[in-house]
């Protein structure tokens, strides 16, 4: 959850967010940066496979813990850094936290699956295993007009970014995001 950039941007929007990281450093990053911007969140210091909500949500977003390698344009070093082993512990531990945050969110509720990596198994992979999984759960397509100029959706509704996107705004990072809806 931190350093709380997603957690700004809706608690900005209005919306009730609970934060949960695991990171006790990161947690007291969020709750400066929280306190900065006078927004507020509920900020939990938990283990997400050990926590749970007090009732379902009407919307969950995942920021899940990944490689990280879609920030490369940034950090060149993590591609020196990332080897198999790690990508597949992430998308195992990337599959468990998809599984349990879903049967958190209420029947006709938004879950929002989000990772910084240019790995399918930790994006578009990751994704088809959960929907093979979950019947309960659809693809709820990103529409262009909800993006901005230089992103497009891709064919099955979900966003794809490269670290070449957006050159001439100084470039984005790599991102795989996808929106469900439960039935």
């Amino acid at each position: 959850a931190a350093p709380g950039g997603k957690t700004l941007q809706l608690a900005s929007a209005g919306w009730t967010v609970t934060s949960v990281d695991n990171s006790q450093s990161r947690i007291k990053r969020l709750r400066e940066n929280l306190y900065r911007t006078h927004l507020k969140a509920e900020v939990v210091n938990a283990d997400i496979l050990e926590w749970a909500p007090t009732e379902p949500a009407d919307a969950i977003l995942i920021d899940a813990p990944c490689s990280a390698t879609g920030i490369f344009r940034r950090h060149p070093d993590v591609l020196h850094r990332v080897r198999p082993s790690i990508i597949a512990e992430t998308a195992a531990l990337q599959a468990r936290i998809f599984a349990r945050a879903a049967d958190w969110v209420k029947p006709g509720g938004t879950l929002v699956y989000a990772t910084c990596s240019l790995e399918p198994s930790e994006g578009e992979a990751q994704l088809d295993a959960f929907l093979a999984a979950r019947s309960d759960y659809s693809i709820a397509p990103v529409d262009q007009s909800e993006l901005p100029t230089g992103i497009t959706p891709t064919e099955t509704g979900t966003i794809r970014t490269l670290p070449g996107m957006l050159a001439d705004q100084g470039g984005c990072d790599g991102f795989f995001i996808a929106r469900l809806k439960r039935s």
